[in-house]
């Protein structure tokens, strides 16, 4: 029942109400950017890795991938993608639906990656794989509770 305790979390900020249900799923970029009818760069994929004895979820564009050079700078150790149990271990959302609102752990650090200020809006999963949420850059930055704004990922070549 992540999506609900996720609508509930979004209450505080008055954005519940924005949260949209899909009846096809929106677990990849792919099918979040059709159900939503957006360019796939518009989708707010959340990443989680693992870091030391806790995770960091790292919120970009749906056309962006992690820049393992930029990641080791900045966090000081080597890009490690949380396995689906810890995933749901450490934020309380199943991958497809993982997002930075309402997360269960408080071992869970919140970055947000500067491809989202090309934005005027972007759109995050709502803890269900047939979830999401239209939100600004400032928006996305209060309700997830972020740390800041990082620089970690490149653009996705498409071949």
């Amino acid at each position: 029942m992540s999506i609900t305790a996720v609508k509930e979390y979004l209450k505080q900020f008055n954005l519940d109400s924005r949260v949209q249900e899909f009846e096809q799923s929106s677990a990849t970029v792919e099918l979040a950017a059709q159900a939503a009818d957006v360019i796939p760069a518009r989708i707010a994929k959340t990443l989680s890795f693992k870091v030391g004895e806790g995770a960091v979820l790292i919120v970009t564009c749906g056309d962006t991938k992690i820049d393992n050079q930029k990641y080791k700078a900045f966090f000081g150790t080597k890009a490690k993608m949380l396995t689906p149990e810890e995933v749901v271990e450490f934020t309380g959302h199943a991958v497809g639906g993982v997002c930075p609102f309402a997360v269960t752990n408080g071992n869970v650090r919140i970055y947000l990656d500067e491809s989202i200020k090309r934005f005027d809006s972007v759109l995050p999963a709502a803890g269900s794989s047939n979830s999401c949420l239209r939100l600004d850059p400032e928006e996305l930055m209060r309700a997830s509770k972020a740390e800041g704004w990082i620089d970690v990922c490149k653009l996705q070549i498409e071949n």
